[in-house]
């Protein structure tokens, strides 16, 4: 009898950073989370309050916030498959008028920066403020590669389609304060993995689960790690009644459609490059 791979569906308790470095190589075959922000558990309004985190105080000297998050994607990058891919969500922020940008310290790990993809939240536009009302966040697909090879397999049509501007409203009840929606990680999961039968896929500040429930329901395995035991008893609970999110799940798969893909629209000559099409001119 095989023995049970020992990170398979388990939710840890624990440090991020200290389990991750606990952990052998090349064991996760994607990887998708949101960590805390380091918003200084302030910086609320009229529209948007404060985030706090049961078990973990969100206040760390900036400097030391990005070289964490630098440590911590190093050590994802390390167990992670050659050819695997973490989706790492975050976003720009301002303190006294500076500007830090995800971009910052993802520059400084091993990961190549694939593709930087808007996630428009479409949430109300605020009436005052120092700069226009920020309603995005980033989803950075990061990617390990395979020797030289920097650009990795192609999406399929269905997947592509899904264009680099994410546009759909934030995750609401939930008793996590700062819960990414279920959909945003399946169709992760379903445009990376569409024809894979089994793999891990990990989110090391997973929260209430969203990750995890999402892997579940499309047939694969989990790896959680979260600091705070509240948030992984809730996690538990969902992951015991995942079905009931079944239909979320399935909304996100039915938009994964083309009636024909570019490659057999092409093979049976119905593809013509529009070059006389003054969309697609060159403008000098």
């Amino acid at each position: 009898m095989s023995k049970m791979h020992p990170y398979k569906n388990q939710l840890i308790q624990g440090d991020t950073l200290a389990v991750l470095k606990g952990m052998p190589e090349d064991i996760i075959d994607l990887g998708i989370t949101s960590p805390p922000y380091n918003k200084q558990e302030k910086n609320n309004g009229w529209l948007v309050s404060k985030v706090v985190y049961a078990d973990y105080k969100d206040v760390l000297p900036e400097k030391e916030y990005q070289k964490k998050q630098s440590e911590v994607l190093d050590e994802v990058y390390r167990i992670t498959k050659e050819g695997g891919s973490f989706f790492y969500n975050h976003k720009i922020r301002w303190v006294n008028g500076e500007m830090f940008h995800p971009m910052d310290w993802l520059r400084k790990t091993k990961w190549v920066v694939k593709q930087e993809i808007i996630w428009d939240r479409t949430i109300a536009g605020n009436i005052r403020g120092w700069r226009f009302w920020q309603v995005e966040e980033r989803v950075y697909w990061l990617y390990k590669p395979i020797g030289d090879d920097k650009k990795g397999e192609e999406l399929q049509s269905k997947d592509a389609k899904m264009t680099s501007v994410w546009r759909a409203v934030p995750e609401n009840h939930n008793p996590h304060p700062a819960p990414f929606p279920i959909w945003l990680p399946t169709r992760v999961i379903l445009s990376l993995l569409p024809k894979q039968k089994s793999a891990i896929i990990l989110d090391p500040y997973v929260g209430s689960g969203t990750t995890a429930v999402a892997a579940k329901l499309l047939g694969f395995d989990y790896l959680g790690i979260d600091i705070s035991q509240e948030y992984l008893e809730y996690a538990e609970k969902r992951l015991k009644e995942y079905k009931s999110e079944l239909e979320k799940v399935e909304k996100e798969r039915s938009i994964h459609f083309v009636k024909k893909s570019f490659k057999q629209r092409k093979e049976e000559g119905l593809y013509q490059a529009k070059t006389n099409n003054p969309l697609f001119r060159v403008h000098k």
